[in-house]
């Protein structure tokens, strides 16, 4: 046992969370489909890469007047 380890000791937030999950048991499957609806997508390589490919430069500083085009 470490020195600096209290002995049983949770938190206020962890035993909220573990008592969330008692009552509602589904609670990591909606959880697990709320992320795949949002976050895990399947991406196509080739038309991310022509995405990337169409991107233009920007400069350092987007509001800097260009002092070589003419007026």
């Amino acid at each position: 046992m470490s020195f600096f380890q209290r002995p049983h000791y949770q938190s206020e937030a962890t035993r909220f969370i573990a008592q969330l999950k008692h009552q509602k048991p589904s609670l990591d499957a909606e959880q697990q489909a709320g992320r795949k609806l949002l976050w895990d997508k399947n991406v196509d390589a080739r038309i991310w890469q022509e995405y990337r490919a169409g991107e233009v430069p920007q400069k350092p500083y987007v509001y800097q007047t260009n002092p070589d085009a003419e007026a």
